[in-house]
């Protein structure tokens, strides 16, 4: 593994490299917060021992990378993803992404606007549709509220169901213990971060994929990215498509539990391998 930094609109990014010989490569894309020693490390250690040259970086704003601290930066994130693939692309053209919880949606969104990433990989995927969101009636109110309170910041995550970015038990099981212990990662995000969040179309994206083929990997049970819309995805994508339900029991259970990691990562390595 090598530690490589790389710049995306003016922003200093930094990642770990790890090259596999004559293979196909992957940047990844990781949870909201996360960092590259996190979630988006996990896989990028399991597809590297399955062949895969691998890319896991932090993106903008988090980890040790530059940029305003603890905001989520949607279309900046789309650049970094942009920037990752360049680097990806002087070892070789056969490229993908990977993407796990919101890192699913960017996946799907880098994948459809840049004919450089040959395939997708969603794992335990957020494909995000503010058209279906604002069904519920209290959706605008919520996105007004994080506008005004758009450069305040709360918890990424908080035990016994106190205030925070991803409230609950279930993310503070992971991201609050040493399961997901990192030198770099904070806890703490802004409220404009939520907006960005909950306005990001991912599913919108689907129809852009006819000629990318997508792999979608899923939990059958997962009450922080909805399963519905990881079958939405994979029904309105109109190209190659292949999905892959696990019988996993929380969402966080894609991030570290065997055997689910494992499963996730034999799945993406033997369709990374086939399509690129």
């Amino acid at each position: 593994m090598t530690r490589v930094t790389f710049r995306a609109d003016g922003v200093e990014l930094v990642g770990n490299l790890s090259l596999a010989t004559d293979a196909p490569a992957v940047v990844l894309t990781g949870p909201f917060t996360g960092v590259k020693e996190q979630v988006a490390g996990t896989y990028a250690r399991l597809l590297h021992e399955r062949g895969v040259t691998t890319l896991a970086f932090d993106h903008r704003g988090f980890g040790e990378s530059g940029g305003r601290r603890a905001h989520e930066d949607s279309q900046g994130k789309l650049a970094d993803l942009r920037a990752a693939v360049a680097v990806l692309a002087e070892h070789t053209a056969r490229i993908g992404v990977v993407g796990v919880c919101l890192g699913g949606g960017y996946a799907v969104k880098a994948a459809a606007t840049d004919p450089r990433l040959r395939a997708v990989v969603g794992i335990a995927g957020a494909y995000n549709s503010p058209a279906r969101f604002s069904a519920d009636p209290g959706y605008r109110q919520a996105i007004r509220s994080f506008i005004d309170r758009y450069d305040e910041e709360l918890p990424a995550v908080a035990p016994n169901n106190g205030p925070a970015a991803m409230a609950g038990d279930e993310p503070y099981a992971y991201y609050g213990t040493d399961r997901a212990k990192a030198e770099h990662w904070e806890n703490r995000v802004t409220y404009g971060s939520l907006h960005a969040m909950m306005t990001l179309d991912a599913l919108g994206a689907a129809p852009l994929l006819a000629e990318t083929p997508l792999l979608v990997v899923h939990g059958r049970k997962d009450d922080y990215c909805s399963p519905d819309l990881a079958a939405a995805l994979y029904e309105e994508t109109t190209g190659k498509k292949e999905i892959l339900w696990l019988d996993a029991h929380q969402h966080i259970d894609l991030y570290d539990v065997e055997p689910y990691v494992s499963r996730a990562a034999d799945a993406a390595a033997e369709f990374l391998h086939r399509e690129l």
